[in-house]
């Protein structure tokens, strides 16, 4: 279009300076100063058109970026406005801070054990926790907990302490963990079965009223702490020391664990008793297979070992623990034994098992449900073994072989499966005919929610 512009312009141009020298020549020869003009103006000409295009051309492009500029907010404007991530945390700026905890956790099954030893089996059901409460900072470095258990038909008491950060180190009073095994200290948020190992609960490990010192420094961490007992013993005597040591080595992506722990408990009290027994792997029935009943008992001493691995979907852990009673009035004091081996693995790409502070930490999916992928799915075995008989004691043997499928859709939701055969030598259950050496099938479900 330019191009055909110029040749007219031109054309029209050179037409005026040919018929000027033509029309002269009836009336005068034209001159070369004539002629020189001419051609001034003509160069002017084209000078000028050549301004003109450019600055329509310029024009041209301003007024095509405005366009696309129209066009592109008028996009924008059309989308809807993303919704704004909700607040997890209430938080001030003079160093206080509020959060919301929770979880509730529904589970239901069956127990089948043989008929004639009156035990509680059949269908079961309960609400296994329904917990709220908070966590946050308080000025000065200072932090707290507190967590309350509705489930059943009281409130319980479960973390209600504060703490002070020192850097490399933590300080907390109050009711919390005394530092008892990797199976118990992680949180039941993130076990991988619905119960924990045995020996964890039949051997009474609890929160309980105290102080403690956690200290964490690269691949160390040292725990510390004396304490009483729970809320909801606060009358006895009992005065305990409670220790742990763990080393976290890491190998490229494979996060190793090594830990220890001692514990002395101090019954305090001359009339003072002790009894460890163990539910067949689901919580939801009051029937104990093994149980030492009541036994008179000045203290009790505790030690355990723990080791660990996480390596991609894999992971393996196992624990040993042996509880010894001093019985005042006993020849021999009873050894008693549990401890665990277990192995597991996810069957979804890219997820793999937590891992934080010495213990298990939550499963993150990679690729959770309604974001392009259905969730993490994990399977896992364990074989669980808790010896309550020793020293004249028949308190009776559980070996347990166990398997649980675990789905997480999200972060924060998770759905279990599980089934355990336990197996047993001196039940404190006989059958009609005397028979104490038997096995019980035990199957659960739960269904699971926090924040």
């Amino acid at each position: 279009m330019k191009t055909a512009f110029r040749l007219s312009v031109l054309a029209a141009a050179m037409s005026c300076t040919i018929a000027t020298p033509v029309l002269a020549q009836d009336a005068a020869p034209t001159t070369e100063e004539e002629l020189a003009t001419m051609r001034a103006q003509l160069q002017a000409l084209v000078s000028r058109i050549d301004q003109l295009e450019g600055e329509l051309a310029e024009t041209k492009a301003a007024n095509e970026a405005q366009e696309t500029a129209i066009a592109a907010n008028a996009e924008a404007a059309a989308q809807p406005a993303p919704e704004p991530a909700p607040a997890a945390e209430l938080e001030k700026k003079d160093g206080w801070s509020f959060k919301p905890r929770g979880r509730l956790m529904f589970d239901v099954g069956t127990i089948g054990a043989p008929e004639s030893t009156g035990a509680d089996d059949g269908f079961g059901n309960e609400v296994r926790r329904a917990r709220l409460g908070a966590s946050g900072d308080l000025p000065g470095g200072f932090g707290y907990k507190v967590e309350f258990d509705l489930a059943g038909d009281e409130i319980d008491v479960n973390d209600a302490y504060f703490s002070y950060d020192a850097g490399n180190a933590e300080i907390a009073i109050g009711q919390h963990n005394n530092f008892q095994s990797l199976e118990e200290l992680t949180s039941s948020l993130h076990s991988s079965f619905i119960e924990r190992a045995a020996f964890t609960d039949a051997f009474g490990f609890e929160r309980r009223i105290g102080a403690s010192i956690t200290y964490e420094s690269g691949i160390f961490l040292g725990q510390a702490g004396v304490f009483t007992d729970n809320f909801a013993d606060t009358g006895t005597d009992n005065r305990s020391i409670d220790g742990r040591v763990v080393l976290m080595p890491k190998m490229g992506d494979t996060q190793l664990h090594f830990g220890g722990s001692l514990h002395y408990n101090d019954l305090g009290e001359e009339d003072a008793t002790v009894r460890y027994r163990q539910r067949p792997f689901v919580h939801f029935t009051s029937t104990r297979f093994v149980n030492t009943d009541r036994l008179d008992a000045d203290s009790e001493f505790g030690a355990g070992v723990e080791a660990a691995v996480i390596s991609g979907p894999f992971h393996a852990s196992a624990e040993g623990f042996w509880q010894t009673v001093d019985m005042p009035m006993a020849a021999d004091n009873p050894n008693f034994f549990g401890g665990y081996v277990e192995a597991g693995y996810f069957l979804t790409k890219g997820d793999t098992r937590g891992y934080k502070g010495g213990k298990f930490d939550r499963v993150k999916p990679e690729n959770p449900l309604g974001d392009g992928g259905i969730g993490s799915v994990q399977f896992n075995l364990r074989y669980d073994h808790l010896d309550l008989s020793d020293a004249g004691i028949i308190g009776g043997v559980q070996n347990g072989y166990q398997a649980s499928l675990l789905w997480k859709p999200a972060s924060n939701t998770l759905f279990s499966v599980n089934y355990g055969r336990m197996e047993y030598t001196d039940a404190v259950l006989p059958t009609d005919t005397g028979e104490t050496d038997y096995g019980v099938d035990a199957f659960g479900v739960r269904a699971q929610v926090d924040f």
